[in-house]
């Protein structure tokens, strides 16, 4: 009698870039970063079944905006991880959604990365590491992260990660908004912005390191820094209006997460985080406002039904 696999669920963070330095373009359109990232706990869910075929449902947060076919990352990540066992992609994946779309927090990428987690263990295929991290690259420049989760150093494209020694907990508030950017126009943007400055090759200061090894949210806060986040206002100026909402509100540090347009906020402790979501959510300003805290985990399977 011929073995089912049993239905597989993975659970992956969000993330946050602490700190994010653009280069300029290299000839392939792509940028040099250097940039700090930081796993949050806002997760989506992955759950992968037998199926004749490969299909891709969703549900949850903005699910009716999210793709179903080739050009959702995760049926990439499944056809690629199917390839490299030799097996055919018949599987059926289910995408619970709470990480914010078009948001700056990787969402698509956590999914991914999720996937290929699900797909090692739904097929038990023991792939090493490695192999797992050339496919996430492959994949995309945020998937690598996606793929570890915690708190690391990304250079290259974001892709090549290094571990960072970081102390406590952080304390984050993020505010969402109904409208995503799309990431190639706010690096479009960013380029025109910077178009007649010399960009010199983005460093992570040695400050936002220490303040990470020493456990110091009020040093953390001062340091946060996005070269993408004036070009993400330049696309939905009312950005800037919640950033200072935020600071004025009693944030640590506050930034645009990524391409954005998720505004993050650094908080000092959990009953200021509680404080500053009912300030966000009766100001106006802002479409939703969620409370999370990092570094967290990457992805793990929560479920796997033997």
């Amino acid at each position: 009698m011929i073995s089912v696999p049993k239905p597989v669920t993975v659970r992956v963070p969000a993330k946050v870039n602490l700190y994010l330095g653009v280069g300029s373009a290299d000839f392939t359109g792509y940028h040099d970063l250097a940039t700090v990232f930081q796993s949050v706990s806002i997760f989506d869910e992955v759950t992968i079944k037998e199926a004749p075929e490969l299909k891709i449902t969703v549900s949850g947060l903005n699910s009716t905006q999210i793709p179903l076919d080739s050009s959702n990352l995760v049926w990439r990540a499944a056809q690629l991880f199917a390839q490299a066992c030799g097996v055919d992609p018949n599987i059926s994946i289910h995408i619970e959604k709470k990480i914010p779309i078009a948001a700056g927090m990787a969402g698509g990428s956590a999914d991914a990365a999720a996937t290929l987690v699900a797909c090692e263990a739904f097929w038990k295929s023991e792939i090493p590491r490695d192999q797992l991290d050339a496919m996430a690259a492959a994949l995309g420049a945020d998937v690598p992260f996606m793929l570890h989760g915690g708190c690391a150093l990304g250079t290259g494209r974001g892709d090549v990660l290094a571990p960072i020694m970081t102390r406590g907990h952080y304390y984050w508030v993020f505010a969402t908004f109904n409208q995503g950017l799309s990431t190639p126009s706010v690096f479009a943007m960013s380029d025109a912005l910077r178009r007649d400055e010399v960009v010199q090759t983005p460093e992570v200061p040695a400050e936002v390191l220490q303040a990470l090894s020493q456990g110091d949210a009020r040093a953390l806060g001062r340091h946060l820094h996005n070269d993408l986040q004036s070009a993400a206002i330049a696309l939905q100026p009312r950005l800037q209006d919640v950033l200072d909402y935020g600071r004025e509100s009693g944030a640590l540090g506050a930034i645009v997460s990524g391409s954005g347009p998720t505004c993050a906020f650094l908080v000092a402790d959990e009953s200021t985080s509680i404080d500053l979501v009912v300030a966000l959510m009766s100001s106006g300003l802002v479409d939703n406002a969620l409370r999370a805290h990092g570094p967290v985990h990457g992805p793990r399977v929560i479920q796997a039904i033997d």
